[in-house]
């Protein structure tokens, strides 16, 4: 009689006697198909956890890459700054001591000039002091530090039109001369913006007119 609860064939008990190995057979093979369908999962799953990782990997060493040959290029930007504000400062500082002979120089011409102009206005003095002082002060001013003034013409200009001259009895020499004193001022503010200039020069930046 045939057991209603175990159709044939359709359970499959391990422990069946009978045909041999055709029970357990069956049960194997049912067992197999679930765990390869398990085992396929997790090797597509593994692979594509797998390519992720990866993806994660590339991308960070591009990125960490990319961080460095940025932090390479600012290390050599300021490298190569520093070494452009030493070379400013090294052309300032030459150029500052150039100035400062220059300015020497410079108050030098003033005391002759000064000495010219109370001539001038001595006029029984300033016929003795024409003739020599007048062309040593113009070879003098064409020498270095001043040459690159050029102060040739505003020097003519000074001897031939600076004709003011302080009051009567006056002690005091810088009372003496106008156009003289403009001169000055100017040669000096010449010699300032070349000192800049030259500086400036060295770094490639030219100078807003």
């Amino acid at each position: 009689m045939n057991n209603l609860n175990d159709p044939q064939d359709w359970n499959i008990m391990p422990e069946r006697q009978g045909d041999g190995g055709g029970d357990s057979s069956k049960w194997n093979y049912a067992l197999l198909v679930p765990m390869l369908g398990l085992a396929a999962f997790r090797w597509i799953w593994s692979k594509q956890f797998q390519k992720e990782i990866e993806d994660v990997k590339v991308k960070m060493q591009k990125d960490l890459d990319l961080e460095r040959q940025e932090c390479c290029n600012i290390k050599l930007e300021c490298k190569a700054l520093k070494y452009k504000i030493f070379r400013f400062h090294e052309a300032l500082k030459k150029g500052k001591e150039q100035e400062q002979g220059a300015l020497n120089a410079l108050n030098e011409v003033q005391k002759l000039l000064m000495k010219r102009q109370k001539a001038f206005c001595s006029p029984f003095v300033y016929r003795s002091w024409r003739e020599d002082e007048e062309r040593e002060l113009m070879a003098y001013t064409a020498k270095h530090p001043l040459a690159h003034l050029k102060m040739e013409n505003d020097l003519i200009d000074i001897f031939n039109n600076d004709r003011s001259c302080a009051e009567y009895l006056n002690a005091d020499p810088q009372k003496n001369g106008g156009l003289m004193w403009l001169y000055l001022r100017y040669w000096r503010q010449q010699l300032t913006l070349q000192t800049h200039q030259r500086a400036e020069a060295i770094l490639g930046i030219q100078t807003k007119k």
